[in-house]
């Protein structure tokens, strides 16, 4: 990720950290710089059913599209030279998108660190060719489950098989390309069903030649009164169990977000979101197709939602199941 360091990108940097900790110690929002970090959705599309996704149960109230490339260099051309590190995901698979790789290949020609998160299910040879040449730098594939009844229990219409395949393919060409990238995660979902196979999938990430395992706890929508998917080890569960036998979740909530400062959204159709729990763009902080970025990340709205942390995340319904947010990310 050094690599795609500069001078432009370093004082940027600085400038976001000093004005998230004055506006954290003032109680007064005052943003300075651009953000450090931007997610982009290339699709809401997606081929499974997982039933904690809205993506999966197809019940967005936002509508549904492909990302358009002409519209994504517009937006990438106002942010590179000081945003550094672009995550090709929000919902749905970006695969299903037909311009998904000439994109990455857009932000990594501009040193743009760039990673994505995918199910797998079409990582043909030639995407996984194709994947290798554009630059990827960090590719999270998603494996809930190390035997298929398993796997299929929470990856709704998924084949565990195809996964393994896609992930042989991807391995595969980066050593014919003799390519470093893109860097490999088996990023597993702990969820009560598949939690007595994390020991397994690290014996398949070695098996298959991929770089790391990433263990992720599982946001549950319903979960005061219990989840079929909530792990029975506390340890791999956002959520504790009080002894009225209800659940509350672990993080503490206080008020104020380094995300707020460092990161944003952005939909398949330009909408400008605070992060990625707001999963139906609820909360829209601007629209890209009237104004530049750079005039909605300073604008009054983005202001006046930081300004509502520090009064109390616990009034914001999509901070409510958060699970991170306070922390600083570098």
């Amino acid at each position: 990720m050094m690599k795609k360091a500069s001078f432009r990108r370093f004082a940027n940097a600085l400038k976001v950290y000093g004005s998230y900790y004055r506006s954290k110690w003032s109680g007064r929002p005052n943003q300075k710089g651009l953000p450090m970090a931007i997610a982009i959705e290339p699709t809401t599309a997606c081929n499974l059913g997982c039933p904690e996704c809205p993506s999966g149960l197809k019940q967005f109230t936002r509508p549904t599209g492909n990302l358009k490339e002409d519209f994504y260099k517009k937006v990438i051309d106002q942010v590179w030279r000081e945003t550094f590190y672009l995550t090709f995901y929000f919902q749905g698979e970006p695969y299903i998108n037909p311009k998904f790789l000439d994109m990455v290949k857009y932000a990594s020609d501009r040193k743009m660190y760039t990673t994505t998160s995918t199910n797998a299910h079409f990582l043909i040879p030639e995407n996984a060719r194709k994947t290798v040449e554009s630059g990827l730098d960090r590719l999270i594939i998603s494996v809930d489950g190390t035997t298929q009844e398993t796997y299929e229990n929470y990856r709704i219409g998924g084949t565990l098989s195809k996964v393994l395949e896609g992930t042989k393919n991807i391995v595969a060409a980066k050593k014919e390309a003799k390519s470093s990238t893109p860097h490999i995660i088996f990023q597993f979902l702990v969820v009560k069903p598949n939690e007595h196979q994390i020991d397994e999938v690290y014996q398949l990430a070695k098996e298959y030649g991929v770089n790391e395992v990433k263990l992720k706890t599982a946001q549950v929508y319903d979960y005061e009164n219990g989840n079929e998917l909530i792990p029975e080890n506390d340890k791999y569960s956002r959520y504790r169990k009080l002894s009225n036998g209800k659940y509350q979740i672990k993080n503490a909530l206080e008020n104020n977000c380094w995300k707020l400062w460092h990161s944003c959204v952005i939909t398949w159709d330009g909408k400008v979101i605070p992060c990625c729990f707001d999963k139906d763009a609820n909360h829209r902080l601007g629209e890209l197709a009237n104004d530049d970025f750079k005039k909605i990340w300073f604008s009054e709205s983005y202001n006046g939602f930081r300004k509502q942390l520090f009064k109390g995340r616990e009034n914001i319904d999509i901070c409510k199941n958060c699970s991170e947010g306070t922390k600083v990310w570098a």
